[in-house]
């Protein structure tokens, strides 16, 4: 912990369970300098480690979730696992786990454990439909989550079944508001140094993505609206869609400001739908979105990506092609932001680009001081930390505990 830097830097943080949830949060607290002790099992690790593998035997995706922590391989349904994460706890201030509801209790290491050992620890929960409630026992991931959420009903073409995002949204979000919980326990045990028992944060992926949906539920309950998929379109704001270009590529562009809307449509050579008065305001607009996006789809029809880009960006209107990986890599703002960090990764031959750190603070600010450990990497020197060496280190291993 002596080489930690960044804002939270001193904190120590016990991260149990594995994909992509709970290590998202972790990594966010590790970037800031928390000291992430990753518990994995034994001879396998966390199973992160083999998605998307494209070579060797540790995937990228592995190395970028996570960077900047430690590795100590415990097998925790031994009982001399559960007494090494006992003693984890008892020296950190925020543990993070995504078992499924009831797992941690038959370890015996519920919260109410862990607090009886360190009655400020800040124990963060996250699992697929919450500690609570008649679906808590369901297993859950990450896309069920976005489907009980509300997401997947909104994504797509209406004539189309649902479609996935892209990326793991669920599991992202929930890291976040996790990370959130985690702040707010930690803050709450500095302003009320006296209060215990230690903060339970409950983070529940389905509600993860409801929390994104908007004004979803009360227009249901108070007009009877049922959103459904639009496709690339904004629902009930207009015009903001994605028009295809004459390179075949594709441009995104918001254009329901009033103002800019008069500017859009002057950028596509029709002044005459500006000064239209069924269109001063967005109501009308939406009544004739399809108007609307039948001119500004004409007009990019003519252009390439990057003359319709162009054209609107000296217009002030809001745009932006959509970009491809291969785009991202090589786009100067990422570059200038510091959004490509190069690393040196074990097997490969030259450096690799990753993902920088958000947010971007002006003091102390986050750093990627290493990516996602080898397996077990630091056992050996966080037993160390817990007093456990030599002997007992060997006689933990030979008989697989760790």
């Amino acid at each position: 912990m002596s080489q930690q830097t960044g804002p939270l830097a001193g904190i120590r943080v016990v991260e149990l369970g594995g994909f992509i949830a709970a290590p998202t949060a972790g990594r966010l607290l590790a970037d800031f300098g928390a000291d992430v002790v990753k518990v994995e099992r034994p001879g396998t690790g966390d199973e992160l480690r083999r998605w998307r593998l494209h070579d060797g035997d540790t995937s990228l995706l592995f190395r970028t979730l996570g960077r900047n922590k430690r590795s100590v391989t415990v097998d925790l349904r031994r009982p001399e696992g559960q007494d090494l994460v006992r003693s984890l706890a008892e020296r950190s201030d925020v543990l993070l786990e995504n078992f499924r509801p009831g797992t941690l209790e038959r370890w015996g290491l519920g919260p109410d454990e862990l607090r009886a050992l360190n009655p400020r620890l800040v124990v963060v929960r996250v699992s697929g439909y919450g500690q609570t409630g008649p679906y808590r026992d369901r297993p859950g991931f990450g896309g069920v989550a976005e489907a009980i959420g509300g997401l997947r009903a909104l994504t797509g073409y209406p004539d189309r079944p649902p479609t996935r995002v892209g990326v793991s949204l669920a599991d992202s979000v929930a890291g976040l508001y996790a990370v959130i919980g985690a702040l707010m326990g930690l803050l709450r045990r500095e302003r009320e140094p006296g209060s215990t028992p230690g903060e339970v944060v409950d983070v529940a992926l389905y509600e993860a993505v409801y929390s994104l949906m908007e004004s979803l539920i009360p227009d249901y309950d108070a007009f009877g609206v049922t959103r459904g998929p639009a496709g690339s379109a904004l629902p009930g704001v207009a015009p903001s869609n994605t028009y295809r270009c004459a390179d075949g590529k594709y441009i995104v562009v918001s254009g329901n400001g009033d103002a800019i809307f008069r500017r859009l449509m002057h950028a596509v050579g029709r002044a005459d739908l500006a000064a239209d008065p069924r269109f001063a305001d967005n109501a009308g607009r939406v009544a004739h979105a399809g108007l609307l996006d039948d001119a500004i789809g004409a007009w990019a029809a003519t252009l390439t990506q990057e003359a319709a880009e162009a054209a609107l960006r000296a217009a002030s209107v809001p745009c932006g092609p959509i970009l491809t990986a291969a785009d991202i890599a090589k786009d100067p703002h990422f570059e200038a932001r510091g959004m490509h960090e190069r690393h040196r990764v074990p097997g490969h031959d030259t450096e690799v680009t990753f993902p920088g750190i958000v947010p971007a603070l002006t003091e102390r600010p986050g750093r990627t001081r290493t990516l996602g450990p080898e397996l077990g990497e630091h056992t050996e020197a966080v037993l160390a930390e817990l007093g456990v060496t030599g002997e007992a280190v060997t006689r933990l291993r030979e008989s697989g505990v760790i």
